[in-house]
């Protein structure tokens, strides 16, 4: 694998471990509810049972989604769906609410949390095949019906997804907590790669209303990253700024209390 190709991989599979890490936050409270119910003892291992089991459906339905991938109607899918959730999370009210679950038993606690990791998978599964189905194919064969570096890319965002919520999650939520704009940024980013798979989708060989030379080309590859740079950067500042703007407010709340 020569550098460039090496440096488009490795952007890739970072800003993967990114997004899967503030994806992976609000997913850990779920999880966290999920296991409340248990003895203190007990949750940790409830925990850790659940998400190794998530995580060989994860590595199934990656496998299984490498030979669908490629079907037009699938990306198609695929690409409003993202879109979908991106745009729910606007509309949606409350989407931070979370019902207090209470399992029978330790078994019931690890399905459960096996259950829910599974269905947050869907989402981040479909975003990280998105973002590397464009990447070039390497020399490295293929596993399932993708390039074998591109299926290892997938693993690796899903594995760190994973540990996320296992041991960084707290962090994750704390940042999440002072800069709230960047959980809208992360919902953004994906309805972006909804975006970019759709334009993916219409380069199709059966569709073909978009050329390839365009879908692989410098200008699209440019606008895509540049796009999704900007939402990060401007996800961070104006959290900030919003951060900023209430304690300057609380401030002078206070001096005209105290006049």
């Amino acid at each position: 694998m020569d550098l460039s190709l090496f440096l488009q991989y490795g952007t890739v599979l970072l800003v993967l471990v990114v997004l899967e890490g503030l994806l992976s936050a609000d997913n850990a409270l779920v999880l966290a509810v999920l296991a409340k119910g248990l003895p203190k003892e007990l949750q940790k291992k409830a925990i850790d049972i659940g998400l190794m089991l998530a995580f060989v459906f994860r590595i199934g339905a990656i496998f299984i989604i490498s030979y669908l991938f490629n079907v037009w109607q699938v990306q198609a899918i695929g690409a409003a769906y993202l879109m979908y959730i991106a745009i729910r999370h606007f509309i949606k009210k409350d989407h931070h609410e979370v019902k207090q679950l209470k399992p029978k038993s330790f078994k019931a606690t690890v399905a459960q949390i096996a259950l829910a990791d599974i269905a947050f998978a869907i989402d981040s599964i479909l975003a990280a095949v998105a973002l590397v189905i464009a990447l070039p194919a390497t020399t490295f064969g293929h596993i399932g019906g993708m390039d074998a570096a591109q299926f290892i890319i997938i693993v690796l965002g899903a594995l760190a997804g994973l540990i996320v919520i296992r041991f960084a999650s707290a962090l994750f939520i704390k940042l999440l907590t002072a800069r709230p704009s960047l959980e809208t940024a992360a919902m953004l980013i994906v309805g972006w790669v909804g975006v970019k798979l759709a334009v993916h989708t219409l380069a199709h060989d059966a569709l073909h209303i978009i050329p390839h030379s365009f879908v692989e080309g410098p200008v699209w590859n440019i606008i895509f990253w540049v796009v999704m740079v900007g939402i990060a950067v401007i996800g961070w500042f104006v959290s900030g700024k919003k951060q900023g703007n209430n304690e300057t407010t609380q401030e002078k709340d206070k001096e005209k209390q105290s006049m």
